[in-house]
């Protein structure tokens, strides 16, 4: 059973249109009264959010600050509205305002990016095509929105009695946030903790990027599972006593989790250094893993294993090689 929440805590749940289910906002009482994540931009996460607020007796037009736990749709989509409603001010990560303020363009370099990275880790144009067409399909579902307050790593929220440190957490997207009440050991994790599932370590382009073909050059591209994995070692340094992820019940014992997600990786980076013989592409690694993998899944699954060959390549086990075609892996004693 799922702890209870604090009783100045309502969690509402919203529906996606994504294969992770429903979203959690979460409506925080006090001065400013505070909404997290409002979800989704489709009529259905709309109709959910203004219900969950009206069984507390308030309505989108009561929030007065919004906070935004990372740039993915399931989260953000709905913030526009919710803003222009209600007046509310808009707080996120200072990389997630320049991303949500030409929401457009930021998910233009996104995309290209992807298919950048796809073609050089030997997915077919068709697919990675394919792919494009579904992203920007998908990019109804989300939205930007003016972030009119900016915040840093380490900087506190106040929300009547209560006081929320912010942490940048980087891996599962760039702007991956957390919002910890130090007094009470309340963690708002967003997607950087699930307990049912482990988050994707997404391919996203580094924050401020221009030129999403360079940037998907090994050299230059980001490294979103190493980066996850340190995010992991800050966060077990905090004190928490209950976790409020972004889907799923609230939960505790961070540290007994994240040792699990680290154990996880561990193992799957194994898998796949067991995968390489001679040299291999990531995307003919990941058709060895995952043989009945459905071609939606295409880009989360190359995420994956790229983020498993930056991490074995971190230790020195692998490195990467180019040839005409793209990056080629191959075991470092070769």
């Amino acid at each position: 059973m799922a702890p209870p929440l604090p009783p100045d805590i309502v969690r509402i749940s919203v529906p996606s249109p994504f294969a992770i289910g429903a979203v959690n906002a979460y409506l925080i009482e006090g001065e400013p009264l505070t909404l997290i994540d409002p979800g989704p931009n489709t009529g259905d996460a709309l109709q959910a959010l203004e219900a969950g607020l009206a069984a507390r007796g308030r309505r989108v037009e009561d929030v007065e600050l919004v906070l935004l736990t990372h740039q993915h749709h399931d989260h953000v989509g709905l913030a526009g509205q919710v803003r222009e409603r209600s007046g509310a001010q808009v707080a996120g990560l200072v990389e997630l305002q320049a991303f949500l303020a030409d929401f457009d363009a930021s998910m233009d370099l996104d995309d290209a990016y992807a298919v950048a990275l796809m073609r050089r880790h030997g997915i077919s144009a068709e697919v990675a095509e394919s792919l494009d067409a579904a992203s920007r399909a998908m990019r109804r579902f989300g939205g930007g929105v003016r972030v009119d307050r900016p915040l840093a790593d380490g900087d506190r929220i106040e929300l009547g009695s209560r006081t929320l440190t912010v942490h940048a957490r980087p891996g599962h997207s760039p702007t991956d946030t957390l919002f910890h009440d130090e007094a009470t050991g309340l963690l708002i994790a967003g997607d950087h903790l699930l307990e049912r599932v482990s988050s994707n370590p997404v391919a996203h382009p580094r924050p401020g990027v221009t030129d999403p073909v360079r940037a998907a050059r090994a050299a230059d591209r980001r490294r979103p599972l190493v980066e996850y994995l340190e995010s992991f070692r800050r966060t077990r340094a905090l004190e928490v006593g209950l976790i409020l992820p972004g889907h799923g019940d609230p939960f505790g014992d961070h540290r007994a989790l994240i040792a699990e997600r680290e154990a996880m990786h561990a193992r799957r980076a194994e898998r796949i250094y067991g995968l390489i013989d001679g040299e291999a592409t990531a995307a003919a690694i990941g058709r060895a893993l995952w043989r009945r993998m459905a071609v939606t899944q295409t880009y989360l699954a190359l995420s994956e294993v790229i983020g498993h060959l930056d991490l074995l390549a971190a230790q020195g086990r692998v490195r990467e090689v180019e040839d005409a075609g793209g990056e080629l892996v191959r075991p470092a004693r070769s």
